[in-house]
Protein backbone atom coordinates (compact mmCIF):
# COMPACT_ATOMS: atom_id res chain seq x y z
CA UNK A 1 0.00 0.00 0.00
CA UNK A 2 1.26 3.24 -0.77
CA UNK A 3 2.63 5.83 2.16
CA UNK A 4 0.25 8.31 0.97
CA UNK A 5 -2.82 6.37 1.11
CA UNK A 6 -5.34 6.85 3.67
CA UNK A 7 -6.71 4.52 6.81
CA UNK A 8 -8.86 4.62 9.37
CA UNK A 9 -7.66 3.63 12.61
CA UNK A 10 -10.41 2.43 15.08
CA UNK A 11 -10.28 4.08 18.31
CA UNK A 12 -9.84 7.13 16.77
CA UNK A 13 -12.32 8.90 16.26
CA UNK A 14 -12.59 11.17 13.11
CA UNK A 15 -8.95 10.78 12.47
CA UNK A 16 -7.37 10.21 8.95
CA UNK A 17 -3.70 8.68 9.36
CA UNK A 18 -1.81 7.01 6.46
CA UNK A 19 -1.32 2.95 6.00
CA UNK A 20 2.81 2.08 6.81
CA UNK A 21 4.48 0.70 3.81
CA UNK A 22 7.65 -0.95 3.81
CA UNK A 23 9.34 0.10 0.92
CA UNK A 24 11.12 3.74 1.44
CA UNK A 25 10.70 6.68 -1.36
CA UNK A 26 13.77 8.25 -2.95
CA UNK A 27 14.09 10.82 -0.60
CA UNK A 28 12.92 8.77 2.26
CA UNK A 29 15.59 7.72 5.46
CA UNK A 30 16.67 4.35 4.72
CA UNK A 31 18.81 1.71 6.85
CA UNK A 32 21.45 -0.07 4.14
CA UNK A 33 23.59 -1.85 6.90
CA UNK A 34 23.79 -2.61 10.73
CA UNK A 35 27.58 -1.52 12.02
CA UNK A 36 27.66 -3.19 15.24
CA UNK A 37 26.57 -2.86 19.12
CA UNK A 38 28.16 -1.94 22.36
CA UNK A 39 26.81 -1.96 26.10
CA UNK A 40 28.21 -0.44 29.26
CA UNK A 41 28.44 -2.71 32.24
CA UNK A 42 24.79 -2.69 34.28
CA UNK A 43 24.64 -0.16 36.77
CA UNK A 44 28.50 1.05 36.26
CA UNK A 45 30.10 3.13 38.99
CA UNK A 46 31.41 6.51 37.63
CA UNK A 47 32.69 9.15 39.81
CA UNK A 48 30.38 7.93 42.69
CA UNK A 49 27.09 8.04 40.45
CA UNK A 50 25.17 5.05 39.10
CA UNK A 51 25.09 5.05 35.17
CA UNK A 52 21.93 3.50 34.16
CA UNK A 53 18.44 4.57 32.96
CA UNK A 54 20.27 5.67 29.58
CA UNK A 55 17.24 7.60 28.15
CA UNK A 56 18.07 10.34 25.63
CA UNK A 57 21.27 10.58 23.39
CA UNK A 58 22.31 13.30 21.42
CA UNK A 59 26.30 14.43 20.02
CA UNK A 60 28.00 17.69 19.13
CA UNK A 61 28.89 16.79 15.91
CA UNK A 62 32.52 19.90 16.64
CA UNK A 63 33.88 18.03 19.13
CA UNK A 64 32.68 14.48 18.87
CA UNK A 65 31.06 14.44 22.76
CA UNK A 66 27.97 12.33 23.38
CA UNK A 67 25.36 13.30 25.60
CA UNK A 68 23.45 10.57 27.49
CA UNK A 69 20.24 11.41 29.93
CA UNK A 70 19.61 9.27 33.04
CA UNK A 71 16.22 8.72 34.27
CA UNK A 72 16.99 8.25 37.94
CA UNK A 73 14.78 9.95 39.86
CA UNK A 74 17.09 10.37 42.32
CA UNK A 75 17.05 6.37 43.39
CA UNK A 76 21.10 6.70 43.08
CA UNK A 77 22.19 10.23 42.70
CA UNK A 78 20.23 13.44 41.63
CA UNK A 79 18.87 14.30 38.16
CA UNK A 80 21.54 14.18 36.04
CA UNK A 81 23.60 13.89 32.18
CA UNK A 82 26.38 11.85 31.53
CA UNK A 83 29.32 12.65 28.13
CA UNK A 84 31.05 10.21 26.54
CA UNK A 85 31.93 9.04 23.54
CA UNK A 86 30.99 6.37 20.50
CA UNK A 87 33.79 4.97 18.79
CA UNK A 88 32.29 4.89 15.01
CA UNK A 89 35.17 4.00 12.39
CA UNK A 90 34.61 7.05 9.41
CA UNK A 91 36.02 4.62 6.94
CA UNK A 92 34.69 1.16 7.66
CA UNK A 93 31.36 2.10 9.62
CA UNK A 94 32.93 -0.54 12.64
CA UNK A 95 31.34 0.63 16.14
CA UNK A 96 34.00 -0.61 18.10
CA UNK A 97 33.93 1.08 21.59
CA UNK A 98 31.23 3.17 24.10
CA UNK A 99 32.81 4.63 27.38
CA UNK A 100 31.83 7.50 29.61
CA UNK A 101 33.69 10.45 30.36
CA UNK A 102 32.06 12.14 32.76
CA UNK A 103 28.80 13.39 34.61
CA UNK A 104 26.62 16.62 35.56
CA UNK A 105 24.07 17.12 38.12
CA UNK A 106 20.95 19.23 36.58
CA UNK A 107 20.80 22.46 38.64
CA UNK A 108 16.99 24.09 39.08
CA UNK A 109 16.60 28.43 38.89
CA UNK A 110 17.69 28.67 42.40
CA UNK A 111 20.80 26.57 41.75
CA UNK A 112 20.37 23.38 43.98
CA UNK A 113 19.43 20.01 42.63
CA UNK A 114 16.37 18.46 41.60
CA UNK A 115 14.89 16.88 44.62
CA UNK A 116 13.67 13.48 45.21
CA UNK A 117 10.93 10.82 43.65
CA UNK A 118 8.10 11.39 45.26
CA UNK A 119 8.80 14.93 46.43
CA UNK A 120 7.81 18.27 45.31
CA UNK A 121 9.98 19.73 41.96
CA UNK A 122 11.17 16.26 41.43
CA UNK A 123 12.83 15.50 37.99
CA UNK A 124 11.76 12.48 35.37
CA UNK A 125 14.82 13.38 32.29
CA UNK A 126 13.80 11.43 29.86
CA UNK A 127 15.12 13.09 26.10
CA UNK A 128 18.35 15.59 25.56
CA UNK A 129 19.51 17.25 22.57
CA UNK A 130 22.41 19.43 21.23
CA UNK A 131 21.60 22.35 19.86
CA UNK A 132 24.37 23.21 17.62
CA UNK A 133 23.53 26.81 16.88
CA UNK A 134 23.55 28.11 20.88
CA UNK A 135 25.45 25.14 22.06
CA UNK A 136 22.83 24.29 24.79
CA UNK A 137 21.44 21.45 26.00
CA UNK A 138 17.85 20.92 25.81
CA UNK A 139 16.01 18.36 28.11
CA UNK A 140 12.97 17.37 28.81
CA UNK A 141 10.66 16.09 31.83
CA UNK A 142 8.00 13.87 31.95
CA UNK A 143 6.10 15.31 34.56
CA UNK A 144 4.17 13.42 37.39
CA UNK A 145 0.45 12.91 38.62
CA UNK A 146 -1.13 10.92 41.53
CA UNK A 147 -2.19 8.21 40.24
CA UNK A 148 -4.63 5.08 41.96
CA UNK A 149 -1.12 2.99 43.47
CA UNK A 150 0.39 6.24 43.88
CA UNK A 151 -2.13 9.08 45.28
CA UNK A 152 0.53 10.33 47.38
CA UNK A 153 2.79 11.59 44.33
CA UNK A 154 2.42 15.86 43.75
CA UNK A 155 1.60 17.32 40.17
CA UNK A 156 4.72 18.13 38.70
CA UNK A 157 4.68 19.86 35.68
CA UNK A 158 6.67 18.52 32.47
CA UNK A 159 8.75 20.85 30.72
CA UNK A 160 11.23 21.21 28.04
CA UNK A 161 14.04 23.21 29.59
CA UNK A 162 17.69 24.76 28.26
CA UNK A 163 21.08 24.07 30.47
CA UNK A 164 24.35 24.64 29.89
CA UNK A 165 27.32 22.44 30.19
CA UNK A 166 27.15 23.21 33.93
CA UNK A 167 23.87 22.05 34.56
CA UNK A 168 22.65 25.62 35.22
CA UNK A 169 19.07 26.50 34.20
CA UNK A 170 18.72 28.12 31.36
CA UNK A 171 14.81 29.32 30.77
CA UNK A 172 11.94 27.05 30.29
CA UNK A 173 10.18 26.92 26.61
CA UNK A 174 6.34 27.61 27.23
CA UNK A 175 4.32 24.90 27.82
CA UNK A 176 0.80 24.83 26.00
CA UNK A 177 -2.35 25.07 28.39
CA UNK A 178 -3.64 21.12 26.99
CA UNK A 179 -0.16 20.11 28.32
CA UNK A 180 -0.64 20.97 32.10
CA UNK A 181 -1.00 18.31 34.25
CA UNK A 182 -3.75 18.04 36.94
CA UNK A 183 -4.90 15.57 39.80
CA UNK A 184 -7.86 15.30 37.33
CA UNK A 185 -8.99 12.98 34.47
CA UNK A 186 -7.57 15.80 32.67
CA UNK A 187 -4.13 16.74 30.39
CA UNK A 188 -1.49 13.88 30.21
CA UNK A 189 -1.84 10.96 31.65
CA UNK A 190 0.70 10.01 34.22
CA UNK A 191 3.70 8.41 32.89
CA UNK A 192 2.61 9.50 29.32
CA UNK A 193 4.55 13.56 29.21
CA UNK A 194 7.43 14.56 27.14
CA UNK A 195 9.62 11.01 26.18
CA UNK A 196 11.12 12.42 22.39
CA UNK A 197 12.46 15.72 21.48
CA UNK A 198 13.65 17.15 18.62
CA UNK A 199 16.13 20.35 17.40
CA UNK A 200 15.85 21.20 13.64
CA UNK A 201 17.36 23.72 11.63
CA UNK A 202 14.31 26.36 12.47
CA UNK A 203 12.37 25.01 14.96
CA UNK A 204 11.98 22.57 18.19
CA UNK A 205 9.65 19.88 18.81
CA UNK A 206 8.77 17.88 21.79
CA UNK A 207 5.92 14.92 21.83
CA UNK A 208 4.30 13.15 24.41
CA UNK A 209 3.99 9.39 24.67
CA UNK A 210 0.67 9.02 24.90
CA UNK A 211 -2.87 10.14 24.53
CA UNK A 212 -4.15 12.60 27.26
CA UNK A 213 -7.20 11.63 28.75
CA UNK A 214 -9.23 14.11 26.36
CA UNK A 215 -7.81 12.58 23.83
CA UNK A 216 -8.55 8.73 24.01
CA UNK A 217 -7.38 5.47 25.80
CA UNK A 218 -4.21 4.20 25.59
CA UNK A 219 -3.31 1.48 22.95
CA UNK A 220 -5.07 -2.17 23.21
CA UNK A 221 -4.52 -4.20 20.63
CA UNK A 222 -8.45 -3.04 18.44
CA UNK A 223 -7.21 0.60 18.63
CA UNK A 224 -4.42 3.01 18.53
CA UNK A 225 -3.82 6.23 20.16
CA UNK A 226 -2.93 9.90 19.32
CA UNK A 227 -0.12 11.20 20.99
CA UNK A 228 0.80 15.39 20.53
CA UNK A 229 3.70 16.57 19.37
CA UNK A 230 4.01 20.39 20.00
CA UNK A 231 6.80 23.01 17.85
CA UNK A 232 8.13 25.71 18.58
CA UNK A 233 9.69 28.51 16.86
CA UNK A 234 13.98 29.13 17.69
CA UNK A 235 12.90 31.92 19.60
CA UNK A 236 10.02 29.77 21.59
CA UNK A 237 7.40 30.77 20.53
CA UNK A 238 4.69 27.92 20.13
CA UNK A 239 4.04 27.29 16.17
CA UNK A 240 1.73 24.19 16.20
CA UNK A 241 0.61 20.55 17.31
CA UNK A 242 -0.08 17.63 15.75
CA UNK A 243 -1.75 14.30 16.17
CA UNK A 244 1.03 11.35 15.91
CA UNK A 245 -0.84 8.33 15.70
CA UNK A 246 0.68 5.33 17.72
CA UNK A 247 0.09 1.58 16.41
CA UNK A 248 -2.44 -1.01 18.18
CA UNK A 249 -0.35 -3.40 20.43
CA UNK A 250 1.51 -6.12 18.17
CA UNK A 251 -0.01 -8.43 20.51
CA UNK A 252 -2.20 -9.35 23.54
CA UNK A 253 -0.61 -9.51 27.01
CA UNK A 254 -0.59 -12.75 28.41
CA UNK A 255 -2.52 -13.15 30.50
CA UNK A 256 -5.14 -11.26 28.63
CA UNK A 257 -5.15 -8.54 31.37
CA UNK A 258 -1.88 -8.52 31.83
CA UNK A 259 0.21 -4.76 31.67
CA UNK A 260 1.19 -3.26 28.68
CA UNK A 261 2.93 0.50 27.80
CA UNK A 262 2.89 1.82 24.43
CA UNK A 263 3.83 5.07 23.27
CA UNK A 264 6.53 7.00 21.38
CA UNK A 265 9.90 7.12 23.27
CA UNK A 266 11.88 9.30 21.01
CA UNK A 267 11.96 11.93 18.31
CA UNK A 268 14.96 12.72 15.91
CA UNK A 269 14.64 15.16 13.83
CA UNK A 270 15.39 15.28 9.83
CA UNK A 271 14.47 19.35 8.78
CA UNK A 272 11.87 21.35 10.01
CA UNK A 273 9.04 18.91 9.07
CA UNK A 274 10.35 15.44 8.70
CA UNK A 275 11.23 13.45 11.88
CA UNK A 276 12.40 9.99 12.98
CA UNK A 277 10.25 8.52 15.85
CA UNK A 278 10.99 5.50 18.08
CA UNK A 279 7.82 3.99 18.85
CA UNK A 280 7.76 1.37 21.64
CA UNK A 281 5.47 -1.38 23.48
CA UNK A 282 6.12 -3.29 26.50
CA UNK A 283 3.35 -6.06 26.41
CA UNK A 284 3.64 -8.68 29.62
CA UNK A 285 4.04 -11.92 28.57
CA UNK A 286 5.84 -10.73 25.20
CA UNK A 287 8.20 -8.03 26.18
CA UNK A 288 9.62 -5.29 23.95
CA UNK A 289 8.16 -4.65 20.57
CA UNK A 290 10.28 -1.04 19.15
CA UNK A 291 9.78 -0.25 15.78
CA UNK A 292 11.28 3.06 14.19
CA UNK A 293 9.07 5.48 11.72
CA UNK A 294 9.73 8.59 9.74
CA UNK A 295 6.62 11.25 9.74
CA UNK A 296 5.96 14.11 7.86
CA UNK A 297 3.84 16.80 9.68
CA UNK A 298 2.99 18.53 6.15
CA UNK A 299 -0.51 18.40 5.44
CA UNK A 300 -1.62 17.28 9.19
CA UNK A 301 -4.07 19.71 11.11
CA UNK A 302 -2.73 22.18 13.85
CA UNK A 303 -4.65 20.16 16.76
CA UNK A 304 -3.49 22.81 18.79
CA UNK A 305 -6.28 24.39 19.70
CA UNK A 306 -8.57 21.53 19.54
CA UNK A 307 -9.13 20.11 23.45
CA UNK A 308 -10.34 16.79 22.77
CA UNK A 309 -9.06 14.27 19.90
CA UNK A 310 -11.27 11.53 20.95
CA UNK A 311 -14.45 13.42 19.55
CA UNK A 312 -15.57 16.80 17.56
CA UNK A 313 -14.59 17.48 14.04
CA UNK A 314 -12.18 14.93 12.02
CA UNK A 315 -8.50 15.81 11.41
CA UNK A 316 -5.34 14.46 9.77
CA UNK A 317 -2.76 13.23 11.77
CA UNK A 318 0.82 13.40 10.31
CA UNK A 319 2.13 10.42 7.64
CA UNK A 320 3.84 7.73 9.04
CA UNK A 321 6.29 5.28 7.12
CA UNK A 322 8.07 2.07 9.14
CA UNK A 323 11.41 2.39 8.02
CA UNK A 324 12.84 -0.54 10.82
CA UNK A 325 11.56 -3.03 12.92
CA UNK A 326 13.86 -4.10 15.69
CA UNK A 327 12.44 -7.40 15.92
CA UNK A 328 13.78 -9.04 12.63
CA UNK A 329 17.41 -8.94 13.61
CA UNK A 330 17.81 -7.64 16.96
CA UNK A 331 15.93 -10.38 19.90
CA UNK A 332 15.56 -9.73 22.30
CA UNK A 333 14.53 -6.44 21.69
CA UNK A 334 16.14 -3.96 24.66
CA UNK A 335 13.56 -0.64 25.79
CA UNK A 336 15.57 1.54 23.20
CA UNK A 337 14.33 4.61 24.12
CA UNK A 338 17.21 6.89 22.46
CA UNK A 339 17.92 7.84 19.04
CA UNK A 340 20.46 10.52 17.47
CA UNK A 341 23.03 11.02 14.44
CA UNK A 342 26.47 10.01 14.68
CA UNK A 343 28.99 11.12 12.72
CA UNK A 344 28.58 10.99 8.60
CA UNK A 345 30.89 7.99 6.87
CA UNK A 346 33.36 8.78 4.26
CA UNK A 347 30.96 6.91 2.05
CA UNK A 348 28.48 9.13 2.47
CA UNK A 349 26.13 7.65 4.66
CA UNK A 350 25.03 8.99 8.27
CA UNK A 351 24.99 6.98 10.82
CA UNK A 352 22.03 6.51 13.06
CA UNK A 353 22.37 5.23 16.75
CA UNK A 354 19.40 3.91 19.24
CA UNK A 355 20.20 3.04 22.69
CA UNK A 356 18.05 1.33 25.29
CA UNK A 357 17.34 2.41 28.45
CA UNK A 358 17.86 -0.53 30.96
CA UNK A 359 15.56 0.61 34.17
CA UNK A 360 18.22 -0.45 36.90
CA UNK A 361 16.94 -3.95 36.15
CA UNK A 362 19.59 -6.98 35.72
CA UNK A 363 16.87 -8.66 33.31
CA UNK A 364 17.57 -5.38 30.97
CA UNK A 365 20.97 -4.43 29.35
CA UNK A 366 22.46 -0.27 28.75
CA UNK A 367 22.43 -1.05 24.87
CA UNK A 368 23.75 1.22 21.48
CA UNK A 369 23.08 -0.28 18.17
CA UNK A 370 24.44 1.54 15.09
CA UNK A 371 23.21 1.90 11.90
CA UNK A 372 24.11 3.32 8.48
CA UNK A 373 21.59 5.20 6.40
CA UNK A 374 21.01 7.01 3.31
CA UNK A 375 18.77 9.85 2.41
CA UNK A 376 18.03 12.75 4.44
CA UNK A 377 19.75 13.40 7.66
CA UNK A 378 21.09 15.91 9.93
CA UNK A 379 24.60 14.41 10.84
Amino acid sequence: MAAGVLATVAGLAGVQVPATAEAAPRDGVRITRFLGEQRLPHKMDFEGTVVGGLSGIDRDPRTGTWYFISDDRHRYNPARFYTGRLDINRVTGAFTGARVTGHTTFLRPDGSPYPGYGLPESADPETIRFDRRTRRLLWGHEGDRPSASQPGIPVSGLFVRWTDGAGRYGGDLPLPANLRMTDTEQGPRRNFGFEGLAVGPRSIAAIVEGPRYEDGTPPTVQHGAPARLTVWDRDGEVEGQYAYPIDPLPAAPIPADGATDSGVSELLAIDDHRYLALERSWIQGVDYVVKLYEIDLRGATDVLRRDALASGAPYRAVTKRLVYDFGRSHRPVQNLESLAWGPRLLSGECTLVVGSDDNFDTREVTQFLAFATRGPGAC
